[in-house]
């Protein structure tokens, strides 16, 4: 009987052990989005139909575990970002102050990832890049 409730307790103990090196192992999975993305970005709206507008350029500066900011220029200026990346450690969404939509991410590869953006109303848009870091 005592030797059931040691077993017990020594496998709740391995469950535990084996939970938090799994989420300590997560932690230090967290990708590095730090960089400059290249790629070319497709658009879908009522009132500008189909588009492919060339080279879109994305800077991601700082990154703090999960937590990310960053910029990218356009013709009317510059739009400042910041995201995060979900616990899967392949999905991201990040947002800007100034804007009426959403970007929505996922982490390709090391070096290659895919970002799309999604607004509704008057001006409503959905268009996507997968993008490349520049090393």
């Amino acid at each position: 009987m005592m030797t059931q409730g040691l077993s017990a307790l020594s496998a709740i103990a391995l469950f535990a052990l084996g939970s938090l090196s799994a989420s300590v192992a997560a932690e230090e999975a967290i990708p590095d989005l730090v960089g400059t993305w290249v790629g070319e970005n497709r658009t879908v709206s009522e009132k500008k139909g189909y588009r492919v507008w060339g080279k879109k350029k994305i800077e991601i500066t700082e990154q703090r575990d999960r937590r990310f900011r960053g910029h990218f220029s356009y013709p009317e200026g510059t739009k400042r970002f910041f995201g995060v990346i979900y616990p899967d450690n392949i999905s991201f969404t990040w947002v800007a102050a100034d804007s009426k939509g959403y970007n929505q991410g996922r982490i390709l590869g090391v070096d290659r990832i895919s970002a799309c953006y999604f607004e509704s109303g008057e001006e409503a848009t959905a268009g996507c890049a997968v993008l490349l870091r520049q090393k």
